[in-house]
């Protein structure tokens, strides 16, 4: 039986067609993944960025001895730790980069009320309680605990994101926490190197809040943008 040329043409064609859709299909798997990453490393950034601006906030009306920056970082762990446990939990329900992008609105509003409030808080607290040490516990709590928890948030669900196959968990797991804390190498050095010295620090905390806000619009909207494909056969 003789070959079709016309026939193996065509053939040849439609596996040159499959192997291009299976690129662009990597290659869109691929965008997620690196905003997710972007994403865990700007949270990183964020968090100790916040933490070194707590202690400025804290100062006029505490200080800035061992036992004030002991109330910030306590502050910080618990909220942390929390978030972690609570980030873990929610990645269990469906994640979705809808779901993670939405996190990262939450977190960016909850920033707000530090820039707003802070000074009439610190105000009302050192009135109330004459232990500075008590004082700064208490006020750090009020200021980071609700915005830290969200932040804490974020690294489990990104792990959850990324894992797509068990084997492969403590390595996704351990690019992500490098990157993370990479972040929060870098944003301990920018923050405390260079924003402090330039910029107010409601500005600061402005500046955290739109970066996180628009990060978080940008993982909803490449969301929606991949569920338009699977969407559009259903109306044929």
């Amino acid at each position: 039986m003789k070959n079709n040329p016309v026939r193996a043409e065509r053939e040849e064609r439609a596996v040159e067609v499959q192997g291009s859709q299976l690129n662009n299909m990597n290659h869109k798997q691929d965008y997620p993944n690196i905003l997710i990453y972007l994403l865990a490393f700007t949270s990183g950034f964020c968090i100790m960025g916040i933490e070194l601006l707590g202690g400025r906030i804290l100062a006029p009306f505490f200080g800035s001895s061992v036992h004030i920056w002991g109330s910030i970082i306590t502050v910080f762990m618990l909220s942390l730790s929390l978030g972690y446990l609570l980030g873990g939990k929610l990645s269990m329900r469906s994640a979705s980069l809808a779901t993670y992008g939405l996190i990262f609105l939450i977190a960016a509003i909850t920033l707000l009320p530090i820039a707003l409030f802070s000074q009439w808080l610190m105000e009302a607290v050192f009135l109330t309680i004459e232990d500075s040490r008590y004082g700064s516990l208490l006020a750090s709590m009020a200021l980071f605990f609700i915005p830290t928890v969200i932040l804490g948030m974020l690294s489990p669900y990104s792990v959850r994101l990324l894992v797509k196959n068990s084997n492969e968990s403590g390595q996704v797991a351990g690019k992500l926490y490098f990157i993370s804390t990479l972040g929060s190498a870098l944003g301990t050095i920018v923050t405390s190197f260079y924003l402090i010295l330039w910029f107010d620090i409601n500005i600061i905390i402005f500046s955290f809040s739109g970066v996180l806000a628009s990060l978080g619009l940008l993982a909803i909207f490449i969301h929606k943008s991949q569920q338009l494909p699977k969407m559009e056969p259903s109306h044929v």
